[in-house]
């Protein structure tokens, strides 16, 4: 009996001084891991000091090292210092996630931290994460450009290619995805097999290409013009110290980006090219060229009917053919291309009807997506824009298809005008609105410079009633820009009363409407600049005499409010006289 309470007193004093470490253990590294968070490097060299386990013990109930919390944080130097501390074999101790510091590193996008520890251990780039990824494939996961980089030239080939599925084909797609053309470019050359394959969602690397307007000239918002192809060029001759300049600096990564994916673009359609017309589903050459007509993309377009001629013959699952899918997507590029490069064969694909017995005029008359107008300012600039579109497939149709009826009994014409009720009548208030405040605008300067004619500066002389300064220079200036202030803006005042009382028909959006508000912005512009002058002559005239430098000050200050209109409304102004009178886009991108 006393034995047994000598041996339970043991156990009882055993356990209790165990559940103490524990609980003093449990403290240590919650107070580890909460110095390592705020990245105190001294504070967790002396916790280790005090507690030499601690450097690979787990701290956290995922089984976490300090390692890995100090990498999955970014602190450098703690990464370093605690690496020291460790042999490099324990740079390799994985999480209960199978995560190793690097590929903690690699997800954060901690290029530096990636650095070292792979420096110390090299071995570290082939061991993969619970979902068999290695390092590299989990930075292009994220996204974090610099990291994939350095990662994947450190990487043997074997290890990206060993298993193409989860390695080399999850790195090839996802530097696609997140616009990392160099490296998918370089790794495709090693394998060019990666053409050919998919991702987990079954897309090709075409497909895929053919998702990132952004990627290409043609598909960005913003084109170069030939002039920047020019700079570039010129930048690369005479050294990178211009491109320490932002903006040249962006727009050389841009152009940068759109040759590689080019290149990209083409070493794919030359492997996928072996593959012959039966692959042309497996290698995504189908979808890639319906989803490169509703980007625009005429850079995937046209590389896909180079290897793949008969392509321009395919329909969607609508049963409609890509000369259908260019006109409902408004993309005017990829139309005109058609138009170039099937001539006279244009009239084949204008028959087609899709299964409600729509022809491509109908397609023409059906309003887009707000995302494909909001591509023009003003509503009633997009309305001009519809009618453009739509003339311009009428002229491509055969007349009988003018007055094809659909399955709902619906001429082209009489969709266009259902569809686009709303629109036409948001482009008339848009038109009633701008005319409405430009009129009182011009009204004030017309009041105004009708004053100014009666009020000349120094007044009339008593006897003739002939103005004091009338011999000066200056004096006739001031009549001359007081009068043509005067008469243009009373003729502005003339064109935006004609605007607000116009019928509004749907034709009047294409020509009349347009013209008048170019005759209207454009008189208006030149009033308030010739009013302007008006007001500087008059102070050069009073205050010469006093005052001899007046003049330049009064010039820059009268020049302000001109060049805050002509900012806020002369890109409109040259906007639509462009897209009035200007070669149409249609014609100019057949040239």
């Amino acid at each position: 009996m006393h034995d047994n309470v000598i041996y339970y007193g043991c156990i009882f004093v055993s356990l209790t001084d165990l559940f103490f470490w524990f609980n003093l253990a449990g403290v240590t590294y919650d107070l580890l891991w909460k110095t390592i968070v705020k990245g105190e490097w001294k504070g967790v060299r002396k916790i280790i000091e005090h507690h030499p386990d601690a450097r690979t013990a787990c701290i956290t109930p995922y089984g976490e090292t300090a390692l890995h919390i100090a990498a999955s944080c970014g602190h450098v130097e703690i990464v370093k210092e605690l690496a020291k501390l460790l042999p490099p074999q324990d740079l390799a101790t994985k999480s209960l996630n199978d995560v190793t510091a690097l590929s903690w590193a690699a997800i954060g996008g901690f290029t530096k931290i990636a650095e070292f520890l792979v420096r110390k251990n090299p071995q570290l780039l082939s061991i993969p994460c619970d979902p068999g990824y290695i390092p590299v494939v989990m930075a292009s996961m994220a996204g974090h450009k610099d990291t994939v980089r350095f990662l994947y030239y450190k990487t043997r080939l074997d290890d990206l290619l060993q298993d193409r599925s989860k390695n080399g084909a999850a790195l090839f797609f996802n530097c696609i995805t997140g616009e990392i053309y160099d490296i998918a470019l370089h790794l495709l050359k090693r394998c060019p097999e990666l053409a050919k394959s998919v991702d987990f969602e079954g897309k090709s690397a075409l497909h895929l290409l053919a998702q990132k307007p952004s990627a290409f000239r043609s598909g960005s918002i913003r084109v170069q013009p030939p002039c920047l192809s020019r700079l570039h060029g010129d930048i690369d001759d005479r050294g990178n110290w211009i491109k320490e300049v932002p903006a040249i600096q962006h727009i050389c990564d841009e152009m940068d980006k759109h040759l590689q994916a080019y290149e990209l673009l083409r070493c794919i359609s030359q492997e996928i090219s072996s593959s012959g017309e039966p692959q042309l589903t497996t290698v995504g050459a189908q979808k890639a060229l319906f989803e490169a007509v509703r980007h625009g993309i005429s850079e995937v377009f046209i590389e896909i009917l180079k290897y793949f001629p008969n392509t321009i013959w395919l329909k969607d699952e609508l049963e409609r053919g890509i000369f259908s899918q260019a006109i409902l997507e408004r993309q005017e590029r990829i139309f005109s291309l058609l138009s170039t490069l099937i001539g006279a064969r244009k009239q084949i694909l204008a028959e087609v009807l899709d299964p409600e017995n729509n022809n491509i005029l109908h397609h023409a008359a059906i309003l887009p997506s707000s995302s494909r107008l909001d591509r023009i300012s003003g509503a009633a600039l997009q309305m001009q824009r519809e009618l453009q579109w739509f003339k311009e497939v009428e002229n491509i149709v055969q007349p009988k298809y003018r007055e094809m009826v659909n399955k709902i009994g619906k001429t082209p014409r009489e969709i266009f005008t259902q569809q686009h009720k709303k629109l036409a009548e948001q482009g008339e208030k848009w038109m009633k609105d701008t005319a409405a405040a430009c009129t009182v605008v011009a009204a004030i300067i017309t009041t105004i410079m009708f004053a100014a004619a009666f009020t000349v500066p120094g007044g009339f002389e008593d006897k003739t009633g002939i103005p004091t300064y009338l011999h000066r220079n200056s004096f006739i200036v001031f009549v001359v820009s007081d009068a043509s202030s005067l008469l243009t803006s009373s003729i502005s005042i003339l064109v935006f009363l004609g605007i607000l009382t116009s019928r509004y028909k749907e034709e009047d959006f294409l020509k009349s409407l347009p013209a008048k508000l170019i005759i209207g912005l454009s008189t208006l512009f030149f009033s308030m600049a010739t009013m302007m002058i008006t007001f500087g002559t008059a102070l050069v005239i009073v205050l010469r005499d006093r005052v001899s430098w007046i003049p330049i000050p009064i010039i820059l200050l009268a020049s302000i409010p001109v060049t805050f209109f002509g900012l806020l409304q002369f890109p409109l102004l040259v906007e639509i006289f462009i897209s009035t009178y200007g070669h149409g886009n249609f014609d100019r991108l057949k040239k």
